[in-house]
């Protein structure tokens, strides 16, 4: 398995860890944003410290980063998930949502300003397919309008999906940094989170139910995710991947559904047809090359 196969790997591992991110929420939903995230990143960083300890060049080194690494990282971190809030407080969830998933098609397109990458057509057409999944999926069946009064909270939407996707694709511009930092950006965005938490917050203490909640929270989406998603980024196939992140609101609705938080519906099944759909069309330089071995190995000498 090379580099990018491995990285791609790890982009789809992200993918279905934040799959559980809205089931976790939902068993937190008394804990507030900021005292939640951090919670969160606090056992995300208690990853990354056992790691650096385990990988046994200490902890200072993970930590003398350059100033640069450190912004886009506590501003990817943190910065996602401040004006994600935002934008939840300031305009309605349903259209903060679909404004908020534009970021895997950003990325694609922004992908195109790296180094050595070229955007082609399967590249858009699979994320707008996708896009057009997830706008189905949040939509469907739901009164839709984007009024001129909820204007600051769209445009918060849409820093969060400017932040995430720029994050993303800027994370290739650090590929010699190494993917065990990001435990450092963790632990910058939960003392960062506090400060939030406690300046527009009041503390909620949490019940066993909901503390193991957060502790799921910073182990899955808001944890080990975040690792796998900046190798991923790294060393995989950046456009694929981002493609594919329009599973993401599917998989957390199919999970929601299984666990008896949400009730089935045909949007389901619209949206899983036209995200699988736009991840095929995204993916067909991979099933090209795949169909051309079978077809070599089968050919008679």
């Amino acid at each position: 398995m090379n580099r990018v196969q491995k990285g791609n790997i790890a982009g789809v591992i992200a993918i279905l860890l934040w799959s559980t991110l809205a089931l976790f929420t939902v068993a937190t939903s008394k804990i507030p944003p900021f005292q939640l995230i951090f919670m969160a990143f606090s056992v995300a960083f208690t990853i990354g410290l056992g790691l650096w300890i385990k990988e046994g060049q200490g902890i200072i080194v993970h930590l003398k980063l350059p100033w640069r690494v450190w912004i886009v990282g506590i501003y990817g971190l943190f910065g996602y998930h401040f004006f994600y809030f935002l934008a939840l407080k300031s305009a309605p969830a349903l259209e903060a949502n679909l404004i908020n998933y534009l970021w895997p098609l950003l990325i694609v397109l922004l992908s195109a300003f790296l180094p050595n990458e070229k955007l082609r057509w399967y590249h858009c057409v699979g994320a707008l397919l996708g896009f057009i999944g997830a706008f189905v999926l949040l939509g469907f069946g739901k009164e839709i309008a984007f009024s001129s009064q909820y204007g600051q909270g769209y445009m918060y939407a849409l820093i969060c999906a400017f932040i995430w996707s720029s994050y993303s694709v800027l994370s290739r511009y650090f590929g010699a940094i190494p993917t065990l930092s990001v435990g450092g950006f963790c632990g910058a965005s939960a003392l960062l989170s506090l400060g939030a938490h406690l300046i527009f917050e009041q503390t909620h203490i949490p019940n066993a139910q909901e503390f193991l909640a957060a502790l799921g929270l910073g182990l899955g989406p808001v944890g080990v995710a975040f690792f796998v998603w900046d190798y991923g980024m790294k060393q995989g196939d950046i456009k694929l991947i981002g493609s594919l992140s329009y599973a993401t609101p599917l998989l957390s609705t199919l999970m929601l559904t299984l666990f008896g938080r949400s009730a089935p519906s045909s949007a389901i099944w619209i949206a899983c047809m036209l995200i699988v759909l736009g991840s095929i069309v995204s993916s067909l330089p991979f099933f090209k090359g795949f169909l051309q071995k079978i077809s070599t190995r089968n050919r008679p000498l």
